[in-house]
């Protein structure tokens, strides 16, 4: 990070209903951009959330009409845009990728992370989430290296693995985006106590934009949230579509790894592999 800038996690409740989405997706990234955030990040599949036997017929290609959208809404602010996350196809496959983009204020993309860990959970008082029936894991670590600061891409479930976060801090990223639709349910224990200590841990800015209330697929907690590399909870969406905003301080960045070290102390390498930066083409 080479100055302070302000971003912003952006929080509605998608639908089966792609124009719509996209229409209240953009009326939000236009209000986090004038309210001065540089760097705004989409809640996991803002574009398109239905049922489950219909995600496959939903998905699309990098060069579909979700990305052109987001390539296009980045350009015409100027911002860098993190594109939550889509439905890609993967082929020929009959699974789509949980795919998270980074596009730079030219348009251009910059980076493309597929979700690696997937949500095959049996929750108390809900049907069984199976992702792995509709969705294909990605493989590789990625970071986006940006004038503002180097992200580290992960999506929704990631949360819950912090082998990711610290091959992705070995990596160089500063700040570490989460967008995603995470369960009422695990939220409402789960989501500020996971967010904090990936925060602290790797010594990294937090950005969780969060999908919020009732949808075709279950009930999301929202509060997305930004924290700072100390833990500390620098913004929190109020419930409903709206967006939490933050200033982000490369020199708090630098005060907490000079003051606890602890990245430096670290005695057990990641695992090999770390670090690769994920293009729009990489399987």
């Amino acid at each position: 990070m080479r100055r302070p800038f302000t971003a912003a996690a952006v929080q509605l409740c998608a639908s089966a209903d792609r124009d719509s989405n996209l229409e209240r997706a953009r009326a939000l990234v236009h209000a986090a951009a004038a309210a001065g955030a540089e760097l705004v990040a989409l809640p996991e599949v803002f574009a398109w959330r239905g049922p489950k036997d219909q995600e496959i017929a939903h998905a699309e290609p990098i060069t579909g009409p979700t990305v052109r959208w987001m390539r296009a809404l980045a350009r015409e602010l100027r911002i860098h845009l993190v594109g939550g996350s889509f439905l890609e196809r993967a082929g020929r496959d009959a699974r789509a990728f949980n795919t998270s983009l980074v596009i730079g204020p030219s348009g251009r993309v910059l980076a493309a992370y597929r979700k690696i860990h997937l949500f095959d959970v049996d929750l108390p008082g809900q049907a069984p989430i199976r992702e792995s029936a509709t969705r294909k894991p990605g493989r590789s670590v990625v970071v986006a290296r940006t004038p503002l600061a180097t992200l580290g891409l992960s999506v929704c479930y990631d949360l819950r693995f912090p082998e990711l976060y610290r091959r992705l801090v070995v990596a160089g990223a500063e700040v570490l985006l989460v967008p995603s639709a995470f369960t009422e349910t695990t939220g409402r224990d789960h989501w500020e106590t996971l967010l904090r200590s990936r925060a602290i841990e790797n010594q990294c800015f937090v950005i969780a934009p969060d999908q919020v209330g009732r949808g075709p697929t279950g009930s999301c907690w929202g509060h997305s949230t930004i924290v700072d590399p100390w833990g500390r909870i620098l913004a929190v969406a109020p419930d409903g579509d709206g967006f939490a905003s933050a200033a982000l301080d490369p020199a708090e960045l630098e005060r907490v790894r000079r003051v606890l070290p602890a990245l430096r102390h670290a005695r057990l390498s990641p695992a090999k592999g770390a670090g690769s930066c994920g293009r729009p083409t990489n399987r």
